[in-house]
């Protein structure tokens, strides 16, 4: 029975080492494959995966790029789906949003890349001036915690409501000290607030979204926010750890392009501003 069992560890432990030397020769296949295998990025339509797409047609290849652009219409998924590996990156979000992420979900993303900036938006289909909405009228509000909070500034800073001293950065309705128009705010996902503005006096609506549903921010919106000292620029994000990896790194870079810095100054016309 001992003689057995010393034959089986040593078995065992020949048949450990094998497996060990085996993996540490797939792992470093692995690595060396990685740099071309398809980099599968999350984003939301426009102008993220527009973006994307243009890289993907006209920059990728001469940069030994394999690019994949899956779209999602919601600003949950893209994020957990990098968590969990289901692809390897994403870009459709602004900083601020990927630190609340990260804190109350548990996520560990990471931002490799500024890329741009779209500037907040009021839209309405009931008035064509600020001053005109009218009293006791419903402004749609983003409900996720960082746009709420930055949409809540923005109409501060436009004279719309005043916020509490010292609650701005993580403003909530109950957080407005004054009301002059004794407006109503309804708390939609920020995908929907497009569709809303059938139902509200005015929608605060995050320039994707705004594009995405054919609206022009730099003409039709009522107020735009500003881009000077503004947090809110959209990055590339990957799982922490996954920074050194080449494909991201490649396309970071083609992010960050005078190429693509044409193309989005050409194509949006100020609705979407470069932050490189």
């Amino acid at each position: 029975m001992r003689n057995t069992t010393k034959i089986t560890a040593a078995v065992l432990a020949t048949g450990a080492l094998t497996l060990g030397l085996t993996a540490c020769g797939s792992d470093k296949g692995d690595t060396k494959a990685k740099a071309s295998d398809t980099l599968v990025v999350a984003a939301t339509a426009v102008p993220h995966a527009e973006i994307l797409d243009y890289i993907k047609k006209n920059l990728a290849k001469k940069e030994g790029l394999n690019l994949e652009v899956k779209e999602f219409t919601d600003y949950v998924t893209p994020n957990t789906a990098t968590e969990d590996g289901s692809v390897d990156a994403n870009y459709f979000q602004t900083q601020p949003y990927l630190e609340d992420f990260n804190k109350k979900k548990g996520t560990h993303l990471k931002s490799v890349a500024v890329v741009h900036l779209e500037p907040l938006g009021l839209y309405s289909k009931k008035v064509t001036k600020l001053a005109d909405l009218k009293k006791g009228g419903t402004i749609a509000l983003p409900n996720d915690a960082d746009n709420e909070s930055r949409a809540l500034r923005f109409l501060a800073a436009n004279d719309v409501i005043t916020l509490k001293s010292g609650s701005e950065a993580t403003a909530t309705p109950q957080d407005i000290a004054k009301n002059p128009k004794d407006l109503t705010f309804k708390e939609v996902e920020a995908a929907q607030t497009p569709r809303s503005l059938e139902d509200v006096d005015g929608a605060v609506i995050n320039g994707n979204y705004a594009l995405g549903a054919d609206l022009k921010p730099a003409k039709d919106a009522l107020a735009l926010e500003s881009t000077k000292n503004n947090a809110y620029n959209n990055v590339l994000a990957v799982k922490s750890g996954n920074e050194s990896d080449p494909r991201v790194k490649k396309l970071a870079k083609l992010l960050t392009s005078p190429q693509v810095k044409k193309f989005i100054e050409d194509k949006y016309a100020g609705s979407v501003l470069p932050s490189f």
